[in-house]
Order: structure tokens, then C-alpha cells, then sequence
């Protein structure tokens, strides 16, 4: 046979093969990646020949997004428990977006309309968030002034923030700027409002210690407001004048209209994202221990190979590490021919800098009669000044329907985290017991649960402390150099369901454009 035709051979078989990707991690981030590029390609007029792979070490699919139903002892009551985030944010629109991509729209519930709202604990008390006020910023003014989470002197101080200059001059874009929120919060605003209001507020979302959780990375649009327009208050201002506050100003702390969850839980998601993908595309019990970048093979560009416990192993054309930060450190460390410049080790040097939290959650249903004190909103955060042993408490029965029972009530209540990780050295029943003394003084809970259970999820939240966005351009600009492969999970760009489905749709485009380009570059004389 001729050069010629063993190029054309070669070239033909080149572009007939499938390019393969493999997803390292089936939570969210893998699965969302897997099903927008699935989706992607599909969409395309020439879609490419993908066999994407979704790996997971553990036995099932979806990481922290799991749900169960649970009956009483005697089977005459059950609930509907989600183990991790029981809703999603409908802002930014990406989970939502994904939900009518697969069709599943029309099976979203919105909250109850009734018990909307949250409350702070303040010495034992369960007191109202002011109305309107979101996160660290107050779209009313008499909620505050009337408020009985803060002193006169408290108030005089918040009220005073629109005098406060800003740390750096208006309109400064330095990209390098960034502070804690409660550098940011006491300076703006006071103390008072940092410990009783932000701070709770804050530590119930991350987890976190705010003395160095970072405002750009957290709450970047609140920080951008101050470097636009001088305070909060002027900022404010004329997003009233231009109507752009109308939801926030008829909220009571959270914009809980913006919140989705699905009937049957949460684990509807990922049932739904695992439908959308081909048959035999994700494999379970089976944890992927090395990577390593080798030459193409009738290709254009690096390959990926992947080797498993088992000691198989196999090439990919792409690879996506959808894994926390610890383990996918471990899994860059194993690449071979590696230096401490190497984009590969510099990746893993830098996730090593992102830490994590870890958290507690206990599930109780209770019978309402055995709560003695007014619960009638969607939850209550506690300050780290109450002295408390508990985060945070939700009534997930209060916020969607079918959670429990009429004459029950489903509560969840978060340990642990950054400031009391101590806490969570304790045994199951330990903590049970501890939430239920707080409970008592906070709810006025009696009486025994008809369940009980601790849910335990170990560095599985992280803290986006100061300076993170410079970590995650270090990430982003090492991976620039690594085509073949890419990044991605809750530790970069956003906690929450809906920040990690956005994250995942721009990873799945990068991923699809690399590989057309690669198409695109296979000619007869390259194979």
C-alpha cells in the first residue's frame, strides 16, 4: 500500500473514531458538565462523535444532593428529607435554564406562600429579619430603625454609612482589591450590624469565618456598589429610582420567590440529569487514580490517561476533574515528569491553598404540639456571640409542601463549620442530643422526635477566604496551557446549585470548542 493511501487510511479512521471524554466525579459539577455538553453537542448543525464517561469513586451519583423518605417507627407518618441543599436560586438563571433544557421545569414547586421569611436568635429570642434587608444591604429604612435586633447606637451608626467614604476611590476597578465582609461590614456599617444581622446571615450560607471570608468573592455585587457609587445607601438609592429593587424591598431578608425545589427533593435533579445522558455513560464504584498527559494518537493534541483501581487503563481525548479540592490536588499530583513550574503542579499547589469546611446537619421531625414558641417563618440563623452550639435551624416543612405531615414539622439544623468544627468530633447521637437542648431553649422543642438522624459532609464546603478570585485566575491561567484538560467544582466560582450549573455550562463550551478545533486540524497529512 502506498504513503498515500496509508495517510488516507490513517485519516479516515481518525475522524471516524469518537472523541472520548471522560468526567472525573459524579456530583453535580460532573453531572451538570456531562449533560450540557451532551445537550451542546446535540444542539449542534455537525455535532461531533462524543462518548462521554462520568466516573465516580462512590456508589451512587449526585455528591451531596441526596434525598430519602423516612416513616416513623410504627409507619403512620413519613417525610421527605433531603440530606443536602433541599432548593435551588432561580439567580442566576443557570439551574433554572437546565431545568427546561431537560423538560423538568413543570415539575419545580415554588415555596409556601405563608411563613415566608427568617429570623435572628438574640438572647434566646427568635427576632424577624428587617424587612427588606438582603444580605448587607437595606433597600427600607423604617424596618431598621425599628428593629429590635440593634441598640440606638447601633442604628445611628448604620444610618451614618452613607457619610463613610470609600476605601478606595470611586470607580477604582483595581482587579487585585478585595477584604473580609466583616472588615467591610464594621467599616461600613458598624459592628452591631456585622455581629447581629451579617455575620449570622453570612455564616449560615458559607459556613464561614467572616473575619476572612472574602466580600469580592462572596459578595461581589455589594462590594462593586460601594466602588461605584461611594455607600451602599447611594447605591441604593438609585436603584430604587430606577426600579431595580422592587422584589428586595418586598422581601423579609431572603428573595424567597427566587427559589425552586422539586416534589419528590432534590435528588429529582440528578435523576433528571442522568436520564439526559446516554445509556452506560456513568460508571460507579470506580475511582479514577492517576492522570497523565501523553501524546495523541491519529489526533490533534494531548491525550489524557486515566488509570483505575482495578489497574486498568484508559485514553481520553478530554478530561473534565470534577472533584473537591483535596482530591482533585491528589489526582494533578499524579501526572508524571512534573516540576514545581509545571501548569499540572501549580494547579494542585493552588487548590491546595482553597480550604474547606465541614458541617453537620441533624433531621428531626417533631410533632408541631411539642413546639411551645412561634416558628411561623422558613427558618432562623444564630449569631457566634450567642454563645450557641448551632448554625443555623431551617423548617423545611414550612418552605415547601409534602416535606411532613399538617401536625409536623421537618427541621434541619447545621453544626459545625469553620468556627465550631469542634463540635463535630462528637458522635451522632452526642449532637442529636446537643440540638435538642438548643432547640428546647430556642423553640421550645419537648418531648422525643419520631426521627432523628445526623447527616455528616466532610470538607465539602469551601471557604472562599480573601484573595480567593487571584487563586482561581492562578487555576484558570495554568489550565490555559493544559487543552486537553479541564476543571471544575463548587471551590472556584460559587457555592449553591445554581453558581455550580453556571460554572459547569462554560466548562462544557470550553470542552466542546477544544474538541472542534482539534476536528478541525485532522487532515491526511497530519495522520
Amino acid at each position: 500500500m502506498d504513503d498515500s493511501r496509508i495517510a488516507t487510511t490513517k485519516f479516515s479512521l481518525a475522524i471516524n473514531q469518537p472523541y472520548r471524554v471522560a468526567i472525573i466525579g459524579g456530583g453535580l459539577s460532573g453531572l451538570a458538565t456531562a449533560v450540557q455538553l451532551h445537550l451542546a453537542n446535540q444542539s449542534n448543525e455537525s455535532p461531533l462523535a462524543l462518548v462521554i464517561t462520568v466516573y465516580e469513586a462512590s456508589d451512587r451519583v449526585g455528591g451531596v444532593i441526596h434525598t430519602e423518605r423516612i416513616q416513623s417507627d410504627d409507619g403512620s407518618v413519613s417525610f421527605l428529607v433531603d440530606h443536602g441543599a433541599d432548593m435551588f436560586a432561580t439567580q442566576p438563571a443557570a439551574a433554572l435554564d437546565l431545568c427546561r433544557k431537560l423538560g423538568v421545569e413543570d415539575q419545580l414547586i415554588e415555596p409556601l406562600p405563608t411563613r415566608r421569611g427568617a429570623r435572628i436568635c438574640q438572647h434566646g429570642k427568635l427576632i424577624p429579619i428587617p424587612d427588606g434587608f438582603v444580605l448587607m444591604r437595606a433597600t427600607k429604612l423604617m424596618p431598621m430603625l425599628t428593629t429590635d435586633l440593634l441598640t440606638w447606637r447601633g442604628k445611628l451608626r448604620w444610618l451614618a454609612e452613607r457619610f463613610i467614604p470609600s476605601s478606595q476611590p470611586v470607580g477604582d476597578t483595581d482587579e487585585n482589591l478585595d477584604e473580609s465582609v466583616a472588615s467591610f461590614v464594621q467599616r461600613r456599617m458598624g459592628r452591631e450590624v456585622l455581629d447581629r444581622i451579617v455575620a449570622p446571615l453570612s455564616a449560615g450560607i458559607y459556613t464561614a469565618d467572616v473575619n476572612q471570608l472574602s466580600m469580592r468573592s462572596t459578595m461581589g455585587p455589594i462590594y462593586a456598589m460601594e466602588r461605584e457609587h461611594g455607600s451602599l445607601a447611594k447605591a441604593t438609592h438609585v436603584k430604587r429610582k430606577r426600579g431595580e429593587d422592587s422584589e428586595e424591598r418586598n422581601s423579609t431578608g431572603a428573595r424567597y420567590g427566587r427559589f425552586r425545589a422539586f416534589e419528590g427533593g432534590m435528588i429529582e435533579l440528578v435523576r433528571s440529569l442522568v436520564s439526559a445522558l446516554p445509556t452506560d455513560s456513568i460508571k460507579v464504584n470506580s475511582p479514577v487514580r492517576s492522570l497523565d498527559l501523553v501524546p495523541g494518537s491519529n489526533r490533534s493534541g494531548n491525550q489524557v490517561l486515566l488509570g483505575f483501581d482495578s489497574g486498568t487503563q484508559e485514553t481520553f481525548d478530554h478530561a473534565v476533574i470534577a472533584l473537591p479540592p483535596k482530591a482533585a490536588k491528589r489526582l494533578l499530583r499524579t501526572v508524571s515528569n512534573q516540576s514545581s513550574s509545571t501548569p499540572a503542579n501549580l494547579i494542585a499547589n493552588t487548590l491546595g491553598q482553597i480550604p474547606s469546611a465541614s458541617t453537620a446537619i441533624v433531621v428531626m421531625g417533631v410533632r408541631r404540639a411539642d413546639i411551645a414558641k412561634d416558628i411561623e417563618t422558613f427558618g432562623f440563623v444564630v449569631p457566634l456571640s450567642e454563645g450557641r452550639r448551632i448554625l443555623a435551624g431551617s423548617f423545611a416543612s414550612h418552605k415547601f409542601a409534602g416535606r411532613a405531615p399538617d401536625d409536623h414539622v421537618l427541621v434541619r439544623v447545621f453544626v459545625g463549620g469553620a468556627m465550631q468544627s469542634d463540635l463535630l468530633d462528637l458522635d451522632d447521637q452526642a449532637i442529636i442530643e446537643l440540638v435538642r437542648e438548643e432547640l428546647s431553649e430556642i423553640i421550645g422543642l419537648s418531648g422525643d422526635p419520631v426521627f432523628a438522624k445526623v447527616v455528616r459532609w466532610n470538607d465539602a464546603m469551601p471557604q472562599y477566604h480573601v484573595g480567593h478570585h487571584r487563586l482561581v485566575k492562578k487555576v484558570r491561567k495554568a489550565l490555559d496551557e493544559l487543552p486537553s484538560l479541564d476543571l471544575t467544582s463548587n471551590s472556584l466560582d460559587g457555592v449553591g446549585i445554581a453558581p455550580v450549573i453556571r460554572q459547569a455550562e462554560v466548562v462544557a463550551s470550553s470542552v466542546l470548542e477544544s474538541l472542534q478545533q482539534r476536528s478541525n486540524k485532522v487532515s491526511p497529512t497530519q495522520a
